[in-house]
């Protein structure tokens, strides 16, 4: 069996070696493509590759196809939108992802960039705190649960928002549940959004709710950045002023935004939030270790293309 790593940004040396430990201890070889810069070299290298870990790399019909051994693809971290999840499935390809490893990376720049605003990026006015006041977490999956951690410990009180799971399963772990979106949007000032991009959620984050944000309201996408309505966006900031979007998802229109609200508005370079060495680390161990045990047990536990 041949395990390819393909990853355009590369993970960190201590994540190959303990990949490389994983996937060879286990009796397989390994093949590494960093750094490519042309489409071909991914489907030269996938072409003889039983298994494949990636990270935000595109696996589009072309390259599933041009995989003609593979039988499972792993995304090393939570969002597995850049593969082909029909194509994936009608060509028997198992698609997992790594759920929960990047979790307490993401939930930290949260805050990060939370504070960022509040302090008015740092511009040396008088800013504000977060002690008392209302977060609200929009889907309260793994990330979701490490930000409401880190938020009791700011003194925060805590919200959520998720479909999918009950008002007990949430207030479980003492957090408040809310029955809409929109109450979720209209109670808390501070917003955390944690939602996949898919047909139901892209560009659902429009002017209607971001025009229910308590005064001084202030978004933090770290999820994707299909989610929000961009051009909507920019009407909500410009009747409001006391608005504020922070996100490590550069916007399509990211410079409309900062030649208007260069103030109130602020993206990094680059998605950031799995960007530490300790989640490079976990993600890519967890997924070599996720294919070991498929190829040996069929463990399908983490299949994202049922």
């Amino acid at each position: 069996m041949k395990v390819l790593i393909a990853t355009d940004k590369p993970f960190a040396a201590e994540a190959v070696r303990g990949i490389r430990e994983v996937v060879e201890g286990a009796g397989y070889e390994l093949a590494l493509l960093e750094k490519y810069t042309e489409k071909q070299q991914l489907l030269d290298a996938v072409a003889t590759a039983d298994a494949a870990i990636i990270r935000s790399d595109i696996f589009d019909d072309e390259v599933l196809a041009a995989g003609k051994q593979l039988k499972i693809v792993v995304r090393a971290g939570a969002g597995y939108d850049n593969i082909d999840l029909d194509s994936s499935k009608a060509k028997n390809i198992v698609v997992m992802n790594t759920p929960g490893q990047n979790a307490n990376a993401v939930a930290e720049l949260v805050f990060g960039l939370t504070v960022y605003a509040i302090r008015n990026f740092y511009n040396g006015t008088s800013g504000t705190e977060l002690l008392g006041k209302k977060l609200g977490i929009h889907a309260y999956g793994n990330v979701g649960r490490n930000v409401a951690r880190v938020a009791k410990g700011f003194g925060m009180e805590v919200y959520a928002y998720d479909p999918f799971l009950s008002k007990e399963a949430i207030e479980a772990e003492g957090v408040e549940a809310v029955s809409s979106v929109e109450e979720l949007y209209s109670t808390c000032q501070f917003v955390s959004l944690h939602i996949p991009a898919t047909a139901e959620t892209k560009n659902s984050i429009n002017y209607a709710l971001l025009s229910k944000l308590p005064k001084k309201g202030v978004l933090i996408n770290t999820a994707r950045k299909e989610v929000i309505n961009e051009a909507e966006l920019v009407k909500a900031l410009e009747e409001r002023a006391d608005l504020k979007y922070l996100t490590d998802i550069k916007p399509g229109n990211h410079d409309e935004l900062v030649a208007k609200f260069a103030d109130r508005y602020f993206a990094t370079p680059k998605k950031m939030g799995a960007q530490t060495a300790e989640a490079n680390i976990n993600a890519g161990i967890a997924a070599a270790k996720q294919i070991v045990d498929f190829f040996q047990t069929g463990n399908e536990k983490f299949r994202v293309n049922k």
